[in-house]
């Protein structure tokens, strides 16, 4: 495959993702206060994100599995992407029950697609450097989850309307259709290719301990750094009391943006110094916690934000790419499901650790210990899948 239809691909995959994001992200910052808006309750919002989440990481393990054993890559992504239609669909719901339905379909949507579309990924870059390809896509992606809630949220400040806001993003997600349709027809050659290869290779799909022990390094690291929406909870504390509330969607914007502006930057350095690069956003990791928990006015949290930001545009660009550089291609749907998989358990352990820390108001040398702890065990694990020659 020559490097003008790598790239082709590449940004195309990016396009899709941009727009997709433009949807979900612009609803995702919209669907508590709508959720609340029906009549659900705290608890109910919370156990309606929360299983999403766990339904958005967990079940990537079977489709993973599922798209390796069938290659039936496409298909996991077509029906992943087209379920992103129930956020538009949301314009039409008067109660949470059927929103809460919407917002879990959206999040199966996700669950699907992500192995599959990851794969897909690193068949048409292969030649470019998995660092720069998956670094590219995510630097689209990453623009959409930046225009998604600029676009939701201006709509609601100057006509607060959820039909509105939610029904015009069915515009997005149509041209999204377009754009994914014109890249299986781009790209459905290579990736046929690659999959034919994959058959015959089909011995070599078992995954090495080195990328377990990678597995694990990456679980540590994220079960070690502050989840967003408790840096977005701080800044609802502090900025609510004066009647400034809509400055911790803000915040959320400040770590879209900075993931955009680095993710590609990181890839580029990944592919040039390989796998030590990574010790560089485990070493990062340790101070989004610290700032955020203990900050009593808003650049602090703005500060962390943003490190946050170059932490998470680094997760969703190298931790993904080095997976592509260490599993066979027979695989890798079910190594990004297993990968996943463990850092969406790892999430939901770092919100449930970070946000007892919170409300126990315990000690900042607790925190920073727990942080480089855990950072630690990171590296270890990193340093250790190395010496298994993972890369």
């Amino acid at each position: 495959m020559d490097l003008r239809k790598a790239y082709t691909g590449i940004i195309l995959m990016g396009l899709v993702s941009l727009f997709g994001d433009i949807v979900y992200e612009g609803g995702r910052g919209q669907i508590p206060d709508f959720l609340n808006f029906l009549g659900a309750s705290a608890l109910i919002v919370g156990i309606v994100t929360g299983v999403g989440e766990f339904i958005g990481y967990a079940i990537r393990l079977v489709s993973g599995y599922l798209a390796d054993n069938t290659k039936a890559y496409w298909l996991f992504v077509f029906l992943g992407y087209g379920l992103i239609g129930s956020i538009p669909v949301l314009a039409i719901a008067t109660g949470w029950q059927l929103a809460a339905v919407f917002v879990l379909l959206e999040r199966l949507g996700k669950a699907l697609r992500s192995p599959s579309r990851d794969a897909i990924l690193s068949f048409i870059s292969e030649g470019v450097g998995s660092g720069k390809a998956f670094g590219l896509h995510e630097t689209l992606d990453q623009i959409g989850a930046v225009i998604g809630p600029i676009v939701v949220g201006s709509i609601m400040l100057s006509i607060n309307n959820y039909s509105i806001s939610f029904g015009v993003l069915a515009i997005p997600f149509l041209i999204l259709i377009v754009l994914l349709f014109y890249l299986y027809h781009s790209t459905k050659d290579v990736v046929e290719s690659k999959v034919k290869r994959a058959v015959k290779e089909e011995k070599s799909n078992k995954l090495s301990k080195s990328f377990w022990l990678y597995t694990s390094a990456v679980t540590f690291n994220t079960i070690g750094l502050i989840h967003i929406s408790l840096i977005l909870y701080k800044g609802s504390q502090i900025f609510q009391p004066i009647g400034m509330a809509g400055l911790t969607s803000m915040l959320f914007v400040t770590v879209q943006g900075v993931d955009a502006a680095i993710a590609y930057l990181a890839g580029v350095a990944y592919d040039r110094i390989g796998v030590k690069f990574l010790y560089l956003p485990f070493l990062i990791s340790l101070f989004p916690a610290a700032i955020a928990i203990y900050a009593d006015k808003a650049p602090m949290l703005f500060v962390a934000s943003a490190i946050f930001g170059v932490v998470l545009g680094m997760q969703e660009t190298i931790y993904r790419a080095a997976i592509a550089d260490m599993v066979d291609i027979s695989a890798r749907g079910f190594a990004y499901g297993i990968f996943n998989t463990a850092y969406g358990f790892a999430l939901f352990s770092s919100g449930a650790i970070f946000g007892f820390f919170i409300d126990s108001a315990v000690s900042i040398h607790i925190v920073i210990i727990y942080t480089v702890v855990f950072q630690m065990l990171a590296c270890f694990m990193l340093f250790y899948s190395q010496k298994r020659k993972a890369f």
